[in-house]
């Protein structure tokens, strides 16, 4: 018999439910955990009927960084084994970050080393009031390094450098007020909490959706004069569109 996967897909109404699906490990990674996650965002990049994802976890926490057992593996690899394991590691978050769809992460319980890093790849997080946030890795004498570009991305250096250095854990009071998180409710709305942003994007082009990600990710780490020419260019392209000029002139209409 084969063993249950380590993460559950469910498509509903064109969007992918993705449930880390290791609750009696508080859905912590592991080497299969990252093959499955990377096999499922690259099938999804290729998917043009999708139009967005939701990452949860199964049970009482979101996801607890590091599996144990994998970690007690990896403290006998050799330094090249280490590399090829964080190699795949780096690989599963850049396909979660390249996917053209907006990705939701639906935060319960304990968020933390990776799984902080999977809340930051995440175009938009809503957490359970109680949710508790942390990069952790110190405490190991580790540090976030795979995930640090996208924590960067969210929390801004000065929050990284509190946060990365001390290892604390922070609540989801903290995690909103950094900008990990977007949107904090009572656990009991969180699924309302994630609906509400799936309606709002439903009412989206999306090509419109996609191209924003991809403009972000071009001008992150540009002056603003050498984004200025992507800018325009981009803006210029999108308005003879085919989808926009259609939703420009449904909109109008209306006026």
């Amino acid at each position: 018999m084969s063993e249950p996967a380590t993460i559950h897909v469910r498509r509903l109404a064109n969007v992918d439910y993705v449930t880390l699906n290791r609750p009696e490990v508080r859905n912590a990674f592991n080497e299969v955990v990252i093959a499955e996650l990377t096999a499922w965002a690259e099938a999804a990049a290729k998917d043009q009927s999708l139009c967005a994802v939701v990452i949860g976890g199964a049970g009482p926490s979101f996801c607890a960084g590091a599996d144990l057992t994998w970690m007690s593996k990896m403290a006998g690899y050799t330094q090249e084994e280490n590399l090829r394991d964080a190699r795949a590691a780096a690989a599963m978050f850049a396909a979660i970050d390249a996917l053209p769809v907006p990705v939701i992460a639906q935060v319960q319980g304990a968020a933390l080393g990776g799984g902080a890093g999977l809340v930051a790849v995440a175009d938009i997080a809503v957490a359970a009031e109680d949710a508790t946030f942390g990069f952790t890795e110190v405490k190991l004498g580790l540090i976030p390094a795979i995930i640090a570009p996208y924590a960067l991305a969210k929390i801004g250096p000065s929050a990284a450098r509190e946060l990365f250095i001390t290892g604390r854990r922070f609540d989801a009071a903290h995690a909103k007020a950094i900008g990990l998180v977007h949107t904090v409710v009572p656990e009991s709305e969180l699924i309302d909490g994630v609906n509400r942003y799936l309606i709002d994007i439903a009412k989206n082009g999306p090509e419109a959706m996609s191209a924003a990600k991809a403009l972000l990710r071009k001008i992150a780490n540009l002056s603003i004069a050498d984004a200025a020419p992507i800018t325009a260019e981009t803006i210029a392209e999108r308005r003879v569109s085919e989808e926009a000029q259609k939703m420009m002139k449904q909109f109008l209409r209306r006026l």
